[in-house]
């Protein structure tokens, strides 16, 4: 007797693929949530020119004032409690587990 063998790895790898694009936007929007409660804020210009975009398996957090370098790189600008230099850098070693717990969340999904 001979049955139909069904070959799914194609479709399993378009699921885990879309998926991975899905946590890598997660992500990087918890990244970019997590690093808004620490960015430099004078006039809140800084905070609110930060978007996290994705594309692909690719994503970035980013800040676009003609400031932004500046106020992240020179640690010895002086900034209000509980706001600092190295805001989005530190935001993602501190946050690790919390950003790559949102990238692998919809993969784990897609694979049960």
């Amino acid at each position: 007797m001979s049955g139909w063998k069904i070959d799914r790895s194609q479709m399993v790898k378009a699921a885990v693929r879309a998926a991975a694009e899905q946590g890598v936007s997660d992500g990087v929007e918890v990244w970019l949530e997590e690093a808004n409660r620490t960015v430099p804020i004078e006039e809140s210009t800084l905070g609110r020119s930060g978007t996290a975009t994705s594309q692909g398996l690719r994503g970035t957090v980013a800040y676009d004032t003609p400031y932004a370098v500046k106020q992240h790189e020179d640690t010895r600008l002086r900034h209000d409690p509980g706001r600092r230099a190295k805001w989005l850098e530190l935001t993602m070693h501190e946050q690790r587990t919390r950003i790559l717990d949102a990238v692998a969340a919809p993969i784990k999904r897609a694979l049960r």
